[in-house]
């Protein structure tokens, strides 16, 4: 296929084409927030970035975040300079909406790039002469038109598209046995959102056990005798480096605790406003509902209860009514036991860099799963690197399927204006049918995707999802019981996310032959 890869252009370009038709459309509070950034990183000296607290969406991502936004502010002056303005709150002109779309437009490049880099990595069909059937253009639209992305990026507004271009491209150059660059990147990306310390104790194992060692016993077991000091000195020096040039200045002018508290607010609830659909938005809802009943049997005084336990909103619990109270130690606990078994697996058994990316995502989910303050949108830290092996497994094809279609369904309250309605069900539509129809078409022959309970979970997941969209807005509930979508979608989504999490488990620990790839 010596002309195989000329489609790949024409999909970047649609797709940005796509993204500019959002420019004009609705935008969340995330779009002050990165306004505000670009204004205090331009007008004021670096020692008060991380004091400046004129508006309540003070800078709380990592240094080298704030150097990005920094050097955005430079372009942004030649749009709209009022926009660069520390004290004009919630300030939008056309001109500063135009900049910060086009600019996560713009940035965006890397994620394509990385994407063409991950769809290098994987194999293509022999004897298949229809490119739209072969796994590197399958997993490009999965990666390029991926609907969480879209939405979440180009109309709720974020960066995360030039943040998953780090992972993604660092994922690949562990793919391709290029482990410093993948290091290198992956520690560029921690300086840039401190979220992706969820997937770093993957990174650690693995280069530890599978780079610092350099042979392996004739059973697969580590040969202690090999590990070299060099190579630990050289990944060690690569972190250190990034971390002295992103945290440096603050060090020197005694800043980082200061930092640090704006990095790590613990103060905030065990659930954002949104509820992730974890483990913690069915604790939540397990307590209201033995509280309600206990209310209702006369077994308890409402009157007596913790007041956030009984309002509508079921937003940022601080305080649960009969259930034990959870804190951040014990959800970093809880994340902590969930991952160790995918560790060790990778120590012991190590599989490769394919063992490694199954062992990142695992980290992934098992943080969002139980961690404290998950926000709804780190589902898609799992979601676009298992389109990887989407393309390579039927296991992980189905998978993928219940993850996404989950996953991607729970991110529906972001944009909650009926404008946006048609938009979501629209594209979330397309991106689902294409992922079916190009997966189950590329694994053929071997068995169905899902099986029949995950396919009768999915047809509930199309009830939910009319019954909060369509049918609800139109009934005499929508005013008594504003939160029950929200309940319902975080609810339900959670059944599917942790399913998900413990068939990866299950794909990870029983998978005993040794990696044909590196």
């Amino acid at each position: 296929m010596a002309d195989s890869w000329s489609w790949f252009p024409a999909l970047a370009v649609g797709v940005s084409l796509l993204k500019c038709l959002f420019i004009g459309g609705y935008r969340s509070t995330d779009f002050e927030v990165h306004r505000n950034w670009l204004a205090i990183t331009h007008s004021l000296p670096v020692s008060r970035w991380y004091h400046e607290n004129t508006s309540e969406w003070t800078l709380d991502y990592p240094p080298l975040f704030a150097w990005f936004e920094f050097a955005l502010s430079h372009a942004a002056q030649h749009f709209d300079s009022d926009m660069l303005v520390v004290e004009k709150l919630n300030y939008s002109s056309p001109a500063a909406v135009l900049f910060q779309r086009l600019s996560v437009i713009f940035t965006d490049l890397l994620f394509i790039f990385a994407a063409r880099e991950c769809c290098r990595c994987v194999q293509e069909q022999k004897g298949s002469r229809d490119v739209l059937n072969q796994p590197p253009f399958i997993l490009a639209a999965l990666l390029l038109w991926n609907f969480g992305l879209l939405i979440v990026d180009h109309i709720h507004f974020q960066y995360n598209g030039f943040l998953f271009g780090f992972l993604l491209l660092s994922v690949a150059k562990h793919l391709q046995s290029r482990h410093l660059q993948g290091a290198l990147l992956f520690a560029v990306l921690l300086n840039l959102k401190h979220i992706y310390l969820y997937v770093a104790p993957a990174y650690g194992i693995y280069l530890l056990r599978s780079y610092c060692f350099t042979q392996d016993n004739k059973d697969g077991s580590v040969r202690w005798s090999s590990f070299s000091p060099l190579r630990l000195f050289t990944l060690a020096g690569i972190v250190v480096s990034v971390c002295t040039l992103s945290f440096g200045p603050f060090i020197v002018t005694g800043q980082l605790p200061q930092v640090l508290s704006r990095l790590f607010p613990f103060k905030r609830g065990l659930c954002h406003a949104y509820w992730a659909p974890n483990i913690w938005a069915l604790y939540n809802v397990l307590d209201k509902s033995l509280t309600m009943l206990g209310v209702r049997l006369k077994l308890l005084d409402e009157a007596e209860l913790p007041r956030a336990s009984m309002t509508g909103g079921l937003v940022q619990e601080f305080q649960h009514s009969l259930l034990p109270s959870v804190s951040p130690f014990i959800t970093l606990v809880c994340t902590l036991l969930a991952i160790l078994p995918a560790l060790a697996s990778i120590w012991w058994r190590p599989r490769g860099a394919r063992g490694f990316l199954r062992c990142l995502l695992l980290c992934a989910l098992a943080s969002f799963i139980f961690g404290w303050h998950v926000h709804e949108k780190a589902v898609l830290i799992a979601i676009l690197p298992l389109s990887i092996l989407a393309v390579e497994s039927k296991e992980d094809a189905g998978i993928f399927l219940m993850l996404t279609s989950t996953g991607h369904y729970s991110l529906f309250p972001l944009l909650f204006t009926p404008a946006e309605l048609p938009i979501k069900v629209v594209l979330m539509l397309m991106f689902t049918i294409f992922s079916f129809s190009a997966l189950r078409k590329l694994h053929s022959g071997r068995g169905p995707l899902l099986c029949p309970l995950e396919v009768l979970y999915l047809l509930g997941l199309v009830a939910v999802a009319i019954a909060c969209e369509f049918v609800f807005p139109l009934s005499p509930w929508q005013q008594k019981l504003p939160f029950l979508p929200l309940l319902a979608t975080s609810v339900y989504c959670s059944l599917g996310v942790c399913y998900s999490f413990l068939r990866l488990y299950i794909s990870l620990l029983r998978h005993e032959e040794k990696p044909k790839q590196p």
